[in-house]
């Protein structure tokens, strides 16, 4: 648990001691901070049950910022008040990962509300709000200036796609961006080559963003890294399964909403086989990436120290009792991988253009990529951004996907509270 690293640290900050630092702790002091303005607004003390108040009221904010999200995703204007979340909102505030560590003095819950609000402000053309908003998320967790970054490339592709014309000037220049399900290899081409005709059309908004960056690199330039603390057991790695590590956790807690396309699971199902199998062409490209992958595997899976030692975590047993069950578990998994990646991108790109649908994906990469452990926390922002992209939930899968995400909390929580071995308590 981090909580006996951050709970000190924070009662130290309400001490007014601003410059003892524990050499442990990873992540910037945004945490404490806000606790600390709670404190003083408040006049509270910073108990352990005070201090998670501080997470619990960022879980309490979640669904109004989900709501605004949601609402871009699908094109409708969303509520006038704050206290009337949309109800997808309040399920999607209930995926268990957001949920547990909610309750938790973790960093989690108020770091996805701030790139929740970043992706937000950025979408409403609110790029100079959106750029603080990115900065103060950069405080509970280093690398959320990669979804800064997303959210300014999320902006300027619906900027670009619905822009019009000023009176009196030339028509601006055609971007290339088709719908994601009808586009072949060629459109990918064609829109890669269009993006530099675009660039001076998009520089002043990026301003307030290229600021976040300068400050970033001089914090990773001050800090001689992007991690703060204990740098021994954080050193960045090249970590590809990590990526499928997030396919398979997507899939496993997003299956409500993923077979409930046009058609059910039936039809999705028959669209992946579609997909991989179609032709020469694409049975071909299938097996040659299985290849590929089967060698990630191979020279690139990680057995970290913390994941092999660490029993409370249900990773621990994930690994030990399902993934090296056998040593050829790794490699029948890719194919479901590889399945499970295609109905995502069927699933999302239903609504969406071409670089619209694989705009997340590219951000996901350096988020993921450089993590050597296992940790469904990782998963936690891409989860959520890539869930909100799914515009058109019926009310059945709806009602399914929280009735899901509520039987896990009720295990999770449950096993935490009351089913403790000694000192030790289960938990993600």
């Amino acid at each position: 648990m981090d909580e006996p690293f951050h709970v000190p640290q924070a009662q130290a900050y309400c001490r007014g001691d601003f410059w003892t630092w524990d050499p442990k702790i990873t992540t910037p002091p945004g945490l404490y901070i806000m606790s600390l303005l709670l404190k003083r607004i408040f006049m509270f003390k910073c108990t352990l049950p005070m201090l998670r108040l501080t997470t619990v009221l960022a879980l309490l904010s979640l669904p109004p910022a989900l709501t605004h999200l949601l609402c871009f995703h699908k094109r409708t204007r969303p509520p006038a008040s704050l206290l009337s979340p949309a109800i997808e909102s309040l399920v999607l505030s209930t995926f268990p990962i957001a949920w547990f560590f909610g309750f938790l003095y973790y960093t989690e819950a108020p770091s996805l509300v701030f790139v929740v609000l970043t992706v937000v402000a950025a979408s409403q053309g609110r790029h100079w709000r959106a750029a603080l908003l990115g900065l103060i998320s950069c405080t509970f967790r280093q690398n959320n200036v990669i979804w800064v970054m997303y959210a300014f490339a999320s902006s300027q592709l619906v900027y670009l796609r619905f822009r019009r014309a000023v009176p009196g000037a030339a028509p601006p220049k055609k971007f290339h961006d088709p719908p994601a399900l009808a586009a072949g290899p060629y459109d990918m081409v064609r829109s890669i080559l269009s993006v530099p005709y675009m660039v001076a059309d998009i520089l002043p908004s990026s301003i307030p963003y290229m600021l976040v960056l300068a400050v970033f690199g001089g914090f990773v330039t001050w800090n001689g890294g992007i991690v703060l603390g204990d740098k021994a057991n954080h050193v960045p790695a090249f970590h590809v399964p990590q990526i499928y590590y997030f396919i398979a956790f997507s899939t496993a807690f997003g299956w409500p909403v993923l077979i409930s396309g046009p058609g059910g699971p039936l039809s999705l199902a028959r669209e992946v086989q579609q997909r991989m199998f179609g032709n020469k062409t694409r049975t071909f490209i299938t097996i040659l990436v299985w290849i590929a992958m089967a060698a990630t595997v191979k020279h690139l899976t990680i057995h970290h120290p913390f994941l092999l030692a660490d029993n409370r975590h249900y990773t621990f047993y994930l690994w030990r009792r399902i993934y090296m069950f056998h040593p050829v578990v790794p490699y029948v998994s890719i194919p479901i991988y590889v399945a499970c990646t295609w109905a995502w991108f069927l699933r999302v790109g239903r609504e969406q253009t071409l670089l619209q649908t694989l705009l997340l994906p590219v951000f996901i990469l350096p988020t993921l990529l450089p993590t050597p452990l296992l940790e469904p926390r990782y998963f936690l922002i891409p989860f959520i951004l890539l869930r909100a992209q799914v515009a058109d939930v019926p009310g059945w899968a709806l009602a399914l996907e929280g009735v899901w995400y509520a039987s896990i909390n009720a295990v999770t929580m449950g096993v935490f509270l009351y089913l403790p071995r000694g000192e030790i308590r289960f938990m993600w």
